[in-house]
């Protein structure tokens, strides 16, 4: 990885500091140099390292981000497809040849963010912006996390040392254990108070995330924590060491109501930068069209789960198709297998088979929107992850409580954030909401929940946004493991591709990490990329540390 300054900072410039290291000193003041590294103020840095969380587009570069990464990733876990029949992605390949897909993530750490964040740290602790320090090592501690999920091993200890082309990679304990040791850091300096903190100083720097506002900030940190212990449910010491317990602290510390969820927000307009990546106005997403799998599973036509009962949040977060149902592609398949009335439309409300523009009047929902908020983690991800600790707790009746409260606070982000070009005759109403709940097949009675119906239920509450944190969840379970309760799949009646469907080179095997950058990884660090076996193949298929049983 070739380590370099952000875009926003100015660069360093040796041999210019040695073509003139002889002027006069009167020179020297008069024409200061250029490339010198000046003081950038902390607030300006903010703003665009927050842009990261979803797509960078701006002086760091651009490309960067969940977004990007999250149409490739998306179909791997079956959130969505493509018109394309045998797409790469819908079976679960890697990424081919010179191209940087799926390596968005890796530049938002190393580049989009890495050096800013670091002078946010630096310069914030000279001028004692210690909210402005918080809130960067909050953003370091979710990339540390973000980027060993999707990647695994990675340069760490050695990532920002300037005077290196080449570095170590780092295995995947040292990033979970380096994130959390942040997590502690950053919450000590958003704790601060007194010198220069200033929430109305923070604003400058926060206002498209979290508006200022320490406490929010905080309730995300606590999110990552619990994060990062309920990512591994599969070790021994997620129950002997009292992982488990963790998750349920920190979870119950993070965001447990939808004013504090971390919602990445846009300005909208007439030019790309100030529009969501997935809006119709960017035009990137024309022939996406959602899965079969989340479709089936929101209509009631899952037939293990949910059977017979329509989910009403389907109008919010799913397109009809002509024939007024929801369907959707398998996203190996593309549109094989579709007759034109279930044909779905596009996430704008496009009927046109094919579209890769925008439709002329925008009928777009959901996260799907030029201005939709895009979120980062809410209070029904936080509430799920507690039902699923409190059911491995074996304390059923928590875990219930904490089951119903996500799928009502999901609702309720829904009818609030996202009621934009919702049929009125698909409105969610207090009645339509309560009936659900009160669906026995949604919600058991105590003693008979189970994982099934807490990650299906997670699965659908971060449809579209959460692409990591699902592929997360579902690479825990291997994908189609077991439930202990029922003996069906966790994810029920969840389908890999297989055959001539799944990628050649995969051997067989599904897909658990994404391949290093490679504009950087694959030019100048050769030798490290050969001693995790990541010029290899299937490299794509080795499973990961967090995943493993033991």
């Amino acid at each position: 990885m070739r380590n370099k300054f952000s875009r926003s900072l100015l660069l360093l410039g040796a041999t210019a500091l040695t073509l003139f290291s002889s002027c006069k000193k009167t020179i020297d003041d008069a024409y200061l140099n250029p490339n010198a590294q000046v003081i950038q103020p902390v607030e300006t840095l903010l703003a665009p390292v927050i842009d990261g969380f979803s797509y960078f587009y701006t002086a760091n570069g651009s490309g960067y981000g969940l977004q990007l990464d999250g149409t490739l990733l998306g179909r791997y876990i079956q959130y969505w497809g493509t018109t394309t029949n045998g797409e790469l992605y819908g079976q679960m390949g890697p990424v081919i040849g010179a191209s940087d897909n799926t390596g968005s993530i890796w530049a938002t750490v190393y580049y989009g963010q890495g050096q800013n964040v670091n002078k946010i740290i630096e310069w914030g602790s000279q001028q004692k912006k210690w909210d402005y320090v918080g809130v960067a090592w909050a953003i370091r501690a979710w990339g540390w996390l973000t980027l060993t999920n999707q990647y695994s091993d990675a340069p760490l200890v050695q990532a920002f040392n300037t005077s290196l082309s080449q570095f170590k990679y780092d295995a995947q304990p040292m990033f979970y254990d380096s994130c959390r040791t942040i997590c502690y850091r950053a919450l000590d300096f958003l704790s601060r108070t007194g010198d220069s903190v200033s929430p109305a100083n923070l604003l400058k720097g926060d206002y498209y995330f979290y508006g200022g506002d320490v406490n929010k900030w905080k309730k995300f940190v606590y999110g990552l924590l619990a994060r990062s212990f309920n990512d591994l449910s599969n070790k021994t010491e997620y129950a002997s060491n009292h992982y488990v317990d963790s998750a349920i602290k920190y979870a119950a510390l993070a965001m447990s109501a939808n004013v504090d969820n971390a919602m990445c927000k846009f300005q909208g307009g007439t030019t790309s930068p100030v529009n969501s990546y997935y809006g119709p106005y960017r035009a990137n997403l024309g022939t996406y069209r959602q899965g079969q799998y989340i479709a089936d599973l929101m209509s009631g036509n899952n037939p293990q789960m949910f059977n017979g009962v329509p989910d009403p949040r389907t109008p919010y977060m799913l397109r009809e198709n002509a024939n007024g149902t929801y369907k959707g592609f398998i996203p190996w398949l593309g549109t094989s297998g579709l007759s034109t009335g279930d044909y779905p439309q596009n996430f704008w409300g496009d009927v046109a088979g094919n579209s890769l523009v925008a439709p002329k009047v925008n009928n777009s929902r959901y996260i799907f929107d030029d201005t939709a908020e895009y979120p980062m983690m809410t209070a029904s991800e936080m509430q799920l992850i507690l039902a699923e600790s409190y059911l491995r707790k074996g304390d059923q009746a928590s875990a219930l409580t904490a089951y119903k409260n996500a799928i009502q606070l999901n609702m309720d982000m829904l009818t609030t954030t996202y009621p934009k070009n919702i049929p009125t005759a698909k409105v969610m109403t207090p009645t339509s909401e309560a009936a659900y709940l009160a669906n026995p097949k949604v919600v058991p009675a105590v003693g008979s929940l189970t994982l099934s119906h807490i990650m299906l239920q997670k699965y659908i509450a971060l449809y579209g946004w959460g692409v990591n944190e699902t592929w997360t969840d579902m690479r825990r379970f291997h994908y189609i493991d077991a439930d202990p309760i029922t003996g069906n799949q966790v994810y029920a009646n969840f389908v890999l591709p297989s055959g001539s469907n799944m990628y050649a080179t995969n051997g067989g095997q599904p897909v658990y990490r994404c391949k290093p950058r490679y504009n950087s990884e694959y030019l100048y660090d050769v030798p490290e990329l050969t001693r995790i076996g990541a010029l290899n193949p299937n490299y794509n298929t080795y499973e990961m540390w967090f995943s493993q049983k033991n």
